[in-house]
């Protein structure tokens, strides 16, 4: 379905201003996007990989802003980004997706949180003027960032919620445990919380709980015990600290790093983005007009389960128990699924792409 598409310019004009606005300063700065597996350090050589390898701290700031689309052609093929529509990219990134949604002819709102993202995507996406309108904020927050740009629904909505190789090769940004760097790992430099917060701060049963939850880590109550009695002595206050201190009670097994897992839990615990994602896949409803479609990529079971158990939730026109005489109707009837299993990338791809290899596509469409 084709909506109206909507007065572009006025919406260009008014991003101009986007990050000094009231509504810009308000917003509060909680996580979003950048989501990775147990295999990160593998990720983090994929990347290497792809840009050079041995990156000094602050390298990745002046390197070209990297972004291969992952699963083009089954995004395009949902999604179907025609003249007339309007998609809401929601991790925006280096505007991988974004420009092929931009070269089908759709108008495209960019949403990253991540000043150098939308930096980098407005210089790249330049020439398609005021079809394309970035804007910074949190995805969990889109029924707000479209409405304060007069957006009232889309046509499609896209969350890639991928590692951006270019965060971890910057050393600085305190996710890769490669170099030393301020303990950090925010996706949103505006936000006051950062992992140095949480590894000084946190109760010992709150980071054996993250520990295993988030980074489902075998050796939490180790690693916390570990930490909680190193900051004792000192404020821990760099990566390769907390990597020397979790190796102590982690020992190293094949070439991962021993704090892989403990770098996951915490970086997904400082950007709250298992509840981002929960917000942001309830508030596509309200976004998305009918025949909208939702295209989410994840890359660890823990976002796939919750995109999953949403889509099946919502997408069950009847609900039955044992206890009930008969099925009844499901109020969270919303959705429709084309495929209810997750759609994975074939094996070429995974070759020219290894950050590929674990990603998962799942797609549904409003009804």
């Amino acid at each position: 379905m084709i909506i109206p598409i909507k007065p572009w310019l006025e919406l260009a004009e008014s991003a101009n201003g986007v990050k000094g606005s009231s509504f810009e300063r308000g917003m509060v700065a909680s996580g979003v996007y950048l989501t990775a597996d147990a295999e990160q350090e593998e990720m983090i050589r994929d990347s290497s990989a792809l840009f050079g390898s041995n990156q000094e701290p602050g390298k990745a700031d002046r390197m070209e802003f990297y972004h291969e689309p992952i699963m083009a052609a089954e995004i395009l093929s949902y999604l179907q980004p025609i003249d007339g529509k309007q998609i809401l990219d929601g991790t925006l990134g280096g505007g991988g997706h974004t420009e092929m949604f931009l070269r089908e002819g759709a108008h495209v709102i960019g949403c990253d949180q991540d000043a150098n993202a939308i930096d980098h995507a407005t210089r790249r996406l330049a020439s398609y003027g005021d079809q394309f309108l970035p804007v910074r904020g949190n995805f969990g927050q889109m029924d707000v960032l479209l409405a304060s740009h007069g957006v009232d629904s889309v046509d499609g909505i896209l969350l890639d919620l991928g590692v951006s190789s270019r965060q971890l090769d910057d050393i600085s940004r305190g996710f890769s445990f490669r170099g030393e760097a301020a303990l950090d790992m925010r996706m949103d430099d505006r936000a006051d919380f950062s992992a140095r917060d949480l590894v000084n701060e946190w109760s010992e049963e709150d980071l054996i709980r993250i520990f295993r939850e988030y980074g489902e880590e075998r050796r939490a109550v180790r690693a916390a015990k570990a930490i909680v009695a190193a900051r004792r002595e000192k404020v821990i206050e760099t990566t390769t600290e907390l990597v020397e201190i979790v190796s102590r009670v982690i020992p190293k097994v094949g070439p991962k790093n021993p704090a892989t897992r403990v770098f996951q839990a915490i970086r997904i615990a400082v950007n709250r983005e298992l509840e981002v994602l929960e917000d942001a896949l309830e508030k596509s409803l309200q976004v998305l007009s009918p025949g909208g479609v939702l295209a989410v990529i994840s890359f660890h079971s823990l976002e796939d389960r919750m995109v999953k158990q949403f889509m099946h939730r919502r997408s069950n026109p009847f609900i039955d128990r044992p206890e009930w005489p008969e099925p009844r109707e499901n109020p969270d009837y919303a959705l429709s699924l084309p495929s209810r299993r997750a759609i994975s990338p074939g094996e070429e791809e995974v070759a020219a792409n290894p950050r590929a290899r674990s990603a998962k596509l799942r797609v549904a469409v409003k009804v």
